[in-house]
């Protein structure tokens, strides 16, 4: 796992990406007082970390949203662009195994493209504690 994710938590790794980007990237992390199992993080984390970077390499979106929020049973995560659209997880590309990640875990995950162009990743990651 990536020491800023291990030090710091999700919400700073998740910022910390963001951060990086040559794109706008509004980010929102709430994940409340309780420990996420290291699982969990690792997943959410690279699943952000992935779909950001489709949507920088692909979607020649102006502007990105991050928003990661956790309920009693699950962390649910949204990342938005304003690109083109079009995203898809079928083949062997890192969406795909963005989404193979989050089902190993017994999550869901989906791709849709949104009205009027962009594209929204949503995903659900259960962590009952």
């Amino acid at each position: 796992m990536p020491a800023m994710l291990v030090e710091n938590g999700l919400a700073a790794a998740v910022e910390d990406l963001a951060d990086r980007l040559p794109v706008r990237t509004d980010v929102d992390v709430r994940t409340g007082d309780s420990v996420l199992p290291p699982v969990v993080q690792s997943a959410a984390y690279f699943l952000v970390a992935e779909a950001l970077t489709n949507a920088v390499k692909h979607s020649g979106a102006s502007r990105l949203t991050v928003r990661v929020h956790r309920d009693d049973a699950a962390m649910h995560i949204e990342v938005c662009d304003d690109g083109r659209g079009g995203a898809r997880i079928d083949g062997h590309g890192g969406l795909r195994g963005a989404r193979d990640r989050v089902e190993a875990l017994g999550g869901g995950f989906e791709v849709a493209d949104l009205p009027g162009g962009g594209t929204r990743l949503l995903s659900r990651l259960p962590c009952a504690s």
